[in-house]
Parts: structure tokens; C-alpha cells; sequence
């Protein structure tokens, strides 16, 4: 296999390589064409200008050839960095039930007047695996009390409420995440509705 680093500057060496013998053929040829040229010289003008029509097809077809290599180079670069960038994504997303269930215990336990030591291990674990999560880009949305923004949260009911703007988010059933700048799971949410609005109308 060709080194990554080899294939993406090969290119380059391959354009001067041809740009030289461009230059040569151009050249060799301008001094056939005028070696062998007539009295007046006007049949190794024209040959010249002939020549010198090709070199120019020749030299602008290179250039978009370089172009589109460059382009491709860039291409391809973006895409490795963009895999490398959210390969995790299938193990957060696999991941994500389980700290789900676990954030539910949590809650359900905190009612209870005296903490054990059980409860304080499980808070523990909960907050190191968040805290893992955070350093390799995992992020969670933020939805309670924020107006509803379908990028983020998924509306999967609206409430009457008066006391809140018209979209605001008023509960959050199931926590939304971000992998760097990507939503790899929206927010469910519960999502404000004034009682002037009719029922059957999307909130903005």
C-alpha cells in the first residue's frame, strides 16, 4: 500500500514532471519549425503559432487537472477528519439507554431523606460517565425553560400554559446529545402552548 503521505504530494511531482516536458517538446519544436522554414518564413510562422496553440490547450488542460486533484485532496482530507471525528458515535449511541436508566434511578431515589452509601456510589458512576463522555466531545442539550428549537428538541407534546412563552420548553422526558457539533440524539420535550392558540396550530 502507498503511504497516505506519498499519494496526496505525488500529484505534485507528477505536474512539474509534465510541465518540463511540455516546455521541451515546445521548445524542440520551435527550433525544428524554424530550421526548416521557407524563404520568407512564413510557413514556420504559422507552424509556430500552430505549436504555440497546442502548448496553450495542452498547459490549460493541465491546470484544470491540478485544479481538480487539489480539490480531490481536499475532499478527501475533510472526509477522514470527519470520520475520525465522529467515529464513537455508534458506541455513545449504544451507551445512551443505559445512562438513561440510570439517570432514572437516580431521580426516583431522591425523595429519600437519608442518602446511603449505595446511592452516593451510583451518583458517582453516573457523574464519571458523563465527565468521560465530555472529553471525547459528548455533550448534553440543554431544554428545560428554553424555547423549543426543532434542531435540538423533538416536540412530543404541548401543554396548556399561560405562565411561559408560547414554545417553551416546560419538560424534558428524554435528554438530548451533541458529539462535537453534531445532534446524534434530540431532546424529547414537552413543549408550551398558550391557551389563545388553537390546538391543531405548530408553535414558532
Amino acid at each position: 500500500m502507498v503511504p497516505k503521505s506519498q499519494s496526496l504530494h505525488e500529484g505534485s511531482a507528477t505536474d512539474r514532471a509534465i510541465d518540463e516536458h511540455l516546455a521541451d517538446q515546445a521548445a524542440s519544436e520551435s527550433v525544428e519549425a524554424v530550421s526548416t522554414g521557407g524563404p520568407a518564413g512564413s510557413v514556420d510562422l504559422e507552424l509556430l503559432r500552430k505549436k504555440a496553440a497546442e502548448r496553450d490547450e495542452f498547459l490549460s488542460l493541465l491546470q484544470h487537472v491540478r485544479a481538480d486533484f487539489a480539490n480531490y485532496q481536499k475532499r478527501i482530507l475533510k472526509e477522514i477528519e470527519a470520520t475520525r471525528r465522529f467515529a464513537s458515535q455508534p458506541l455513545v449511541l449504544d451507551l445512551l439507554p443505559g445512562l438513561d436508566n440510570l439517570e432514572r434511578a437516580l431521580l426516583s431515589s431522591e425523595p429519600a431523606a437519608n442518602s446511603s452509601g449505595l446511592l452516593e456510589g451510583v451518583r458517582m458512576v453516573h457523574q464519571q460517565i458523563i465527565a468521560a463522555l465530555a472529553r471525547h466531545g459528548v455533550a448534553p442539550i440543554e431544554a428545560a425553560g428554553r424555547p423549543f428549537d426543532p434542531t435540538f428538541h423533538e416536540a412530543v407534546m404541548e401543554q396548556p400554559n399561560a405562565d411561559n412563552p408560547d414554545g417553551t420548553v416546560l419538560q424534558e422526558l428524554q435528554r438530548g446529545y451533541c458529539l462535537h457539533d453534531r445532534v446524534i440524539r434530540p431532546a424529547k420535550v414537552i413543549v408550551s402552548r398558550h391557551t389563545s392558540r388553537p390546538t391543531g396550530s405548530k408553535s414558532t
